[in-house]
């Protein structure tokens, strides 16, 4: 039998251990990928608030915010002591038999901080999962009389197949098989959204129409909708008994500079909100969708009913008390406060520097701890690299994406920030720090962009594209 690697000789593995063993039982182009960046050379020791160490002794700045998953930063005190807590008392996990005092306390504090009567929450996994929740229920809603669903051709919804056939982001370069009835709407055009609706009927000329799906904001695009037509979205789902699902996953706990972002519009609400990302605290696999609960009473709440969706893993006990804790703190500490703190920042630095770098910054979007520069493509002659780079034939966005990740590289070699880039439409270079950050750490990225930048794009593109190519051209695929 083969030996097997126990939890020390793990912690003991060396950084080509490690790659060997992902190219053999992991992946192979993943090692590609993150080495292509500059990132995966080394191994992380510890991690704390907005700052990485790794083990040869690097002090890194993470403006990644997690891909939305650490608005508490790394290893939040009090996270880490409620999970310490749960641990030690040794309090079960979960059990079909028994019911969980961490389901029942996390599902009325989230209905203490959603407005009306968002009040019934299930609590699986992923985003993806939420998702996918959703939009049973508002499928079962309608009893299966209506095939039809709208979501946005700019969007992220997850990589499922339901989820995933919902997601309009060009990381879907495969079509899996998906959900029937997906009707496509141009983000944030409520026009079209209408024309869409009125254009679904059933045979009687009824409404086919069961869910749309809206990210109010998109974090990988830093686009909104606006006030107006997210109003008159409401209006049109009343109208039509159409279900109204808000994808928050990545921009709620205070990410946007308020609790949810579609909560800085009084009595705007939607029928069915999903979240995920910071609701485990950095620390817990947890997301959750809340219903209007006249929604899930009609869907679901019946004896015949109670488990036509459920999970194994529904409730996980540590998890929910993870994010009981993580909410508290997102309260306590005000969130949606601090990110507001590091708007205040990071807006007038990131002008600072488009205005600084005219050639290279073609503008800058955001809201709150969550931001986009989006810089130029360059000359077309990098058009040529793209032709012989695997993966990039015929790519109408690689000359950006190129720039970008040679900033990228740049940030992380020279400045110890590691920054990441939206696959999504214009491909900007996103800056969305932890919560946890200080207004020096928000400097101290900005003073590594505008000396990175200062650079000019011909040095920055000819260190990247000499250590690229050759070894590294999967960087996109």
């Amino acid at each position: 039998m083969s030996k097997l690697i126990s939890f020390d000789e793990c912690e003991r593995l060396s950084t080509k251990q490690v790659h060997d063993l992902y190219r053999k039982y992991v992946s192979r182009s993943q090692v590609s990928l993150m080495t292509s960046f500059g990132f995966g050379r080394e191994l992380v020791e510890r991690a704390e608030g907005a700052w990485i160490w790794t083990r040869d002794g690097r002090q890194i700045l993470d403006v990644t915010g997690g891909v939305g998953v650490l608005n508490h930063g790394h290893n939040h005190p009090r996270v880490l002591a409620a999970r310490r807590h749960f641990s030690a008392q040794q309090r079960m996990e979960v059990h079909k038999a028994f019911f969980s005092p961490y389901v029942a306390a996390l599902s009325h504090n989230v209905a203490e901080l959603l407005p009306g009567d968002l009040n019934i929450s299930y609590f699986p996994n992923s985003g993806a999962e939420a998702n996918e929740g959703a939009i049973k229920m508002a499928y079962k809603y309608h009893r299966g009389k209506r095939n039809t669903i709208l979501r946005a051709d700019i969007s992220f919804h997850g990589k499922t197949l339901g989820a995933g056939s919902l997601t309009g982001s060009t990381e879907n370069s495969f079509r899996f098989p998906g959900l029937p009835g997906i009707v496509v709407y141009p983000y944030g055009d409520i026009a079209a959204v209408r024309r869409a609706v009125d254009a679904a009927r059933t045979p009687s000329g009824e409404c086919d129409v069961y869910a749309i799906m809206a990210e109010p904001y998109s974090a990988s695009s830093m686009r909104c909708w606006s006030r107006e037509d997210l109003y008159e979205l409401r209006r049109i789902c009343d109208e039509h008994d159409i279900i109204l699902i808000f994808d928050e996953i990545y921009t709620g706990w205070g990410k946007t500079g308020s609790l949810f972002y579609f909560m800085r519009y009084p009595e705007l609400m939607p029928d069915i909100l999903a979240y995920s990302k910071s609701l485990g605290g950095g620390k817990a696999s947890i997301s959750g969708y809340t219903a209007r609960e006249p929604i899930f009473r009609r869907a679901y709440d019946r004896l015949a009913d109670v488990i036509l969706h459920s999970t194994t893993y529904y409730g996980f006990g540590e998890e929910t008390a993870t994010a009981i804790e993580a909410v508290n703190v997102v309260v306590e500490e005000d969130f949606p406060a601090r990110a507001r703190d590091i708007e205040r920042i990071l807006r007038p630095g990131l002008k600072n520097i488009q205005k600084s770098y005219p050639d290279v910054v073609a503008r800058i979007a955001g809201v709150g701890a969550l931001w986009g520069v989006f810089l130029k493509g360059g000359p077309k002659l990098l058009d040529l690299a793209g032709k012989a780079a695997p993966g990039f034939s015929g790519d109408p966005q690689f000359r950006t994406k190129l720039i970008t990740l040679a900033v990228i590289a740049e940030l992380f070699r020279e400045h110890n920030i590691v920054a990441y880039y939206s696959p999504n439409v214009e491909n900007p270079l996103v800056v969305a720090p932890t919560l946890a950050a200080e207004p020096k750490d928000i400097e101290y990225f900005l003073d590594g962009l505008d000396k990175t930048l200062a650079k000019g794009l011909p040095r920055l593109l000819s260190r990247f594209v000499q250590e690229k190519v050759g070894s590294r051209w999967s960087i996109g695929s």
